[in-house]
């Protein structure tokens, strides 16, 4: 009888530690921890993805702009209304940044994110649906997130948002001009970055 207990607890510990291993290994633990705001994004002076894709008119957007000096990637989709401080920060920024390109990257297709931008008075800023191939290039998991990226290709900032104030200072950064230490090689996870706050 004894020896059936001991049986039983010993496969109820490994049958746990399989499933803590499992989690660990999937990134659940990883995203629900502070790492998942320190280790997203891509660090300032990484070369972004350049890609090409139609926004929900058919028109095409491409990432570095052509357009403007500065473009700016929000990673979000129609729960941008959970975060209306976020969509405030924009607004003053669509208003007073007039050599920034701002442009909605969605993770799927997202035909519910074009009307939640115009009640949120961003219906102006194109959507793009992109894919997870995509945001996992950017290594973007959390919205809403934002990368400013120059017309040469180089993340200017990077930052989970949730305030407009973040999303001033991380204007502010992605103004400020790269040195030659950030743009040395280097992986875009060990490399400490400056973050729009936490």
């Amino acid at each position: 009888m004894i020896s059936a207990v001991l049986f039983l607890v010993t496969g109820l510990i490994i049958g746990a530690a399989a499933i803590v291993a499992i989690l660990a290994t999937v990134d659940v633990f990883y995203l629900s921890g502070s790492r998942a705001i320190a280790d997203d994004g891509l660090r300032r002076g990484a070369a972004a993805p350049r890609w090409t894709l139609p926004d929900g008119n058919g028109y095409p957007v491409r990432s570095p702009s052509t357009l403007r000096p500065l473009q700016v990637i929000v990673f979000s989709d129609h729960t941008l209304r959970s975060f209306p401080s976020v969509a405030e920060g924009l607004r003053e920024l669509s208003q007073h940044a007039t050599h920034a390109e701002i442009i909605v990257l969605t993770r799927n297709p997202a035909p519910l994110a074009q009307p939640a931008l115009e009640s949120l008075g961003l219906g102006d800023l194109p959507v793009v649906a992109a894919s997870p191939a995509l945001y996992g290039k950017y290594n973007v998991r959390v919205m809403p997130f934002i990368i400013c990226v120059d017309s040469v290709g180089r993340v200017r900032a990077s930052s989970l948002v949730n305030h407009a104030w973040q999303v001033e200072k991380l204007w502010r950064l992605a103004e400020t001009a790269l040195v030659p230490a950030e743009l040395a090689p280097g992986t875009r996870r060990l490399t400490r970055r400056v973050r729009a706050g936490v």
